[in-house]
């Protein structure tokens, strides 16, 4: 349970009054130019919501603004503050999904972290500052409390690397990890999509040692590989088998030299979000010997077309033509409760995969789109697959 601001002032049954607040340093309204202080909760009150955004309230004559939402008691994720000097509000009319989008995209640059907040912030997906809140029933997240309290805590170090592909022709960042350094020779590999959001934006490292030492995670070697870009992750992480080819055919036997304990005789997995975690099912659904388990968190099953979500998308098709039905994995796919499209794809997504004999493991959180949630779902995910295939 997180203390402190935001206040979770009460709780009513499995929601929870939640209080938040910013402190304008203009001062109060005579002084300040500051005229909304919207709020923006992955989510809850965001762009994915058809509803009018939500602004604090400044207590008059002083420099406080504040607001009160409800949230269920087991709900993670992020959110921020967006101080404007526009004063005026939002027409109840124009609730339209385009223009809903466009009145965020237009606020969003202006967007802080919560300066009250006591825990760690980052840059999210859309490179703005968040801050975490986590209610009372939240699933724990034990590995992840020293980097949330003290984000300069001592950390294994990663190890970088450039990877010249020349079959997709394009360089990249890879992080290379070995854990457990002092209790086995050989190890497992897991292989992280956006690995430059695991490497820096949300460290990975820290917590993976955590479980390690506590017996959680088998000591192992983690890949960590960088997307390039938003082009270019649209383009590779969407079923692209040139992508997949060239890590097995390039990347792999120069990692099999950086990482000389890495035993290819062991389980290899691979995990992602979003994006990543569509292309972490395809990987291991079409080459299940090169990869024994996938982890997908909030996988965009609903790919190509976001209006047939409900169809399972592209790999919803192939699974229904036998794609992988030859070979069952063990998976671990999550989708958020908020995040409707990608739920209603991995809800179709699941008896397709059970039907063809897969082994998953399904969870839905109580979250959005959120790396706060997917961040527990891949340890946790990676506890699960390894306890089973190692």
């Amino acid at each position: 349970m997180q203390a402190g601001v935001p206040e979770i002032a009460e709780a009513q049954g499995e929601r929870c009054r939640t209080v938040f607040y910013w402190r304008d340093p203009e001062g109060d309204e005579h002084r300040s130019t500051t005229r909304r202080v919207w709020l923006n909760i992955a989510g809850i009150t965001d762009h994915h919501r058809q509803q009018r955004p939500f602004s604090l309230q400044r207590v008059a004559d002083t420099d406080i603004w504040q607001g009160e939402v409800r949230l269920s008691s087991g709900w993670r994720g992020s959110y921020c503050l967006i101080p404007s000097q526009d004063d005026s509000d939002f027409p109840a009319d124009n609730l339209a999904a385009d223009k809903l989008r466009s009145w965020w995209k237009t606020h969003l640059p202006a967007a802080i972290a919560d300066p009250l907040n006591p825990l760690r912030s980052w840059r999210n997906g859309r490179g703005h500052a968040v801050s975490p809140l986590h209610m009372p029933a939240a699933p724990p997240q034990p590995a992840w409390q020293t980097l949330d309290r003290n984000p300069a805590a001592p950390a294994p170090q990663l190890v970088t690397r450039l990877w010249y592909s020349s079959r997709l022709a394009n360089r990249r960042s890879v992080w290379l990890l070995t854990t457990g350094k002092e209790r086995a020779a050989s190890r497992p590999l897991a292989i992280l999509l956006d690995g430059q959001f695991w490497a820096n934006g949300m460290p990975l490292a820290a917590p993976l040692e955590w479980l390690t030492q506590r017996g959680a995670l088998p000591p192992a070697c983690y890949l960590f590989i960088d997307a390039i870009g938003t082009a270019q992750r649209s383009q590779e992480l969407t079923c692209n088998p040139e992508f997949w080819l060239a890590l097995q055919e390039e990347l792999l036997p120069q990692v099999s030299e950086w990482l000389p304990s890495w035993d290819q005789r062991l389980p290899t997995l691979v995990a992602g979000q979003s994006y990543g975690g569509l292309s972490a099912l395809y990987a291991a659904l079409r080459w299940p010997h090169a990869f024994n388990g996938a982890v997908s968190l909030s996988g965009s099953f609903w790919w190509p077309d976001r209006h047939t979500a409900s169809s399972g998308g592209w790999l919803g098709e192939q699974l229904r033509e036998g794609l992988g039905a030859d070979h069952p994995q063990r998976l671990w796919l999550e989708a958020g409760l908020h995040e409707k499209i990608i739920l209603q794809s991995n809800r179709t997504l699941l008896p397709l995969l059970q039907a063809s004999g897969h082994a998953v493991h399904y969870r839905e959180f109580e979250g959005g789109h959120d790396a706060l949630c997917w961040r527990g779902g891949l340890t946790d995910g990676l506890q699960a697959l390894w306890a089973a295939l190692c």
